[in-house]
């Protein structure tokens, strides 16, 4: 049995799991799954560099984190960040930062391999669902989105990456209140773009197995399932179909942010980009004419540990 614990720093959050894993069985057990709304790539659409403020919020969860570490007896440990990181000028200012506080150097991954371990770490939990079948992951983030096309038995066959997520279409065009009609015309126009790029390397009509994962995709589907409370167990491996989709991203984008935090499944870091997450979302689903998406729980943070794993 051998303890592991993957972080994963995107452009929303950063998130911390710390799990046994037992080589024999080939089971990963949780011990600690938590994650902190840092909002680490605020911002750097535009400037190009990682804010102070950024930095000290992320920062100071690194400095959590490192306690969680200490506390649970972790062997080995795997610092990942993602598309914020990659876009910015003052990259080495974030690196030594978190070296300093967890005593690990952080990893800036290409979108390709960030791709493959979202892939791996979702396709864990839902082989039962998708069988032989090829199946099409969908990794939504807060600076990115990741689409691979693999098996669960033969692997990523096809992985791309393109600058879409959550937070970067929110600041991009989602800025009114809810948002105009225009800033949704835009918004598409932009989403549809990236998915005619991503398409070229992966092709979407080769599956018609679309899975989701990530924050903004659990919550479109704890909408649709009409949850009393966000319940991570219900919303694994559920089906969301395309009109639910359709309908839930509508409603999130006709209401305001004050609106949405009153959502009881809505994570209060997740408030005002949820509408460009959906959108995303939504539009995979159209273009790729998929009847519905099968949602996971599981994601990078997965794959991180599974690779660390060996």
């Amino acid at each position: 049995m051998t303890r592991v614990a993957a972080v994963d720093c995107g452009t929303n959050s950063i998130r911390l799991l710390i799990a046994d894993v037992d080589h024999e069985q080939l089971t990963l057990t949780d011990v600690v799954r938590v994650m902190e709304t840092v909002r680490l790539g605020e911002g750097v659409d535009r400037t190009g560099e990682f804010s102070s403020a950024a930095l000290q919020r992320t920062f100071g969860a690194c400095e959590r984190y490192a306690k969680q570490l200490h506390m649970h007896g972790v062997d080995e440990v795997r610092f990942v960040a993602t598309s914020a990181s990659r876009d910015v000028s003052n990259r080495a200012q974030f690196v030594d930062g978190v070296r300093q506080r967890l005593g690990v150097t952080p990893e800036v991954i290409s979108g390709e391999e960030e791709a493959e371990l979202s892939f791996s770490g979702a396709i864990s939990s839902l082989a039962a669902s998708i069988g032989s079948d090829s199946a099409l992951v969908v990794d939504i983030g807060g600076g990115s989105t990741e689409f691979v096309r693999g098996t669960t038995q033969e692997g990523v066959a096809a992985a791309h990456s393109v600058d879409i997520g959550c937070v970067r279409m929110t600041e991009r065009h989602l800025r009114a209140d809810p948002p105009t009609q225009q800033q949704l015309a835009s918004a598409i126009r932009d989403i549809d773009a990236a998915i005619d790029q991503a398409a070229s390397a992966v092709d979407l009509g080769r599956t018609r197995t679309l899975v989701g994962l990530a924050g903004s995709v659990t919550t479109v589907a704890a909408l649709a399932l009409d949850l009393p409370e966000y319940d991570a167990v219900a919303i694994n491996g559920s089906r969301v179909s395309a009109v639910d989709v359709e309908r839930v991203t509508k409603r999130l984008l006709a209401m305001t942010r004050a609106q949405r935090a009153l959502l009881p499944v809505m994570h209060p870091g997740r408030v005002d980009v949820i509408g460009g997450g959906a959108l995303i979302l939504h539009r995979i689903v159209v273009r790729g004419a998929f009847d519905e998406v099968l949602v996971s729980e599981h994601d990078i943070l997965d794959g991180i540990a599974w690779a660390l794993a060996g």
